[in-house]
């Protein structure tokens, strides 16, 4: 996969959400660099803390691009911890990513919209998402059939949307909660 894909699969989440950051009663701050650096830097504290209760080793970092303040904690040696981090289809890196959100908003009354990864896992997801994408548009060109995907969260639905998109096939999310998934279509 490509840094160019991987960085859009990153920043994805950015559209998701960005009609619910407008309805805030902070979202006229503006989304300066130095107020998402003081978000990187009470996440950052917040995770140690994590990793220091749970005696998981890893290394935080913090980087703000397209107005986003972007998480991640790596190790050079694989560690079981981290990936109990993850949790199995990501659920447990979403919930942390929520906890840590609070936290920031908790300290500096600003709603966050940081992005948290752990090991890789969000951009290597991003790849197979890709690949979803990807294999549903060659089935509706071959078979003329709307293909439904299992059901994904919305970050991964976005990544979904974008891919089909790019490759001139429409999509759409169908369904309602934990079952939301998306149909692919030629139009």
């Amino acid at each position: 996969m490509s840094v160019e894909s991987s960085e859009h699969a990153l920043s994805a989440e950015a559209s998701e959400d960005q009609d619910s950051v407008a309805g805030t009663a902070n979202a006229g701050k503006g989304t300066s660099a130095s107020r998402l650096e003081e978000e990187g830097d009470v996440a950052a504290d917040y995770l140690e803390e994590l990793l220091d209760i749970a005696d998981i080793d890893g290394d935080i970092d913090i980087e703000v691009r397209n107005g986003r303040t972007y998480i991640s904690i790596v190790t050079e040696e694989e560690s079981a911890g981290l990936e109990s981090l993850v949790g199995r289809d990501g659920e447990v890196l979403e919930a942390l990513q929520e906890l840590t959100r609070l936290s920031v908003l908790s300290a500096t009354e600003n709603r966050s919209r940081l992005v948290l990864d752990i090991n890789g896992y969000r951009k290597e997801r991003a790849g197979h998402l890709q690949k979803i994408a990807e294999d549903a548009v060659a089935s509706v060109k071959e078979t003329g059939e709307a293909v439904a995907l299992e059901p994904m969260s919305a970050y991964e639905r976005k990544i979904v949307h974008d891919a089909v998109a790019d490759l001139g096939f429409v999509s759409e999310s169908e369904g309602e909660g934990a079952g939301r998934h998306i149909v692919v279509s030629a139009d």
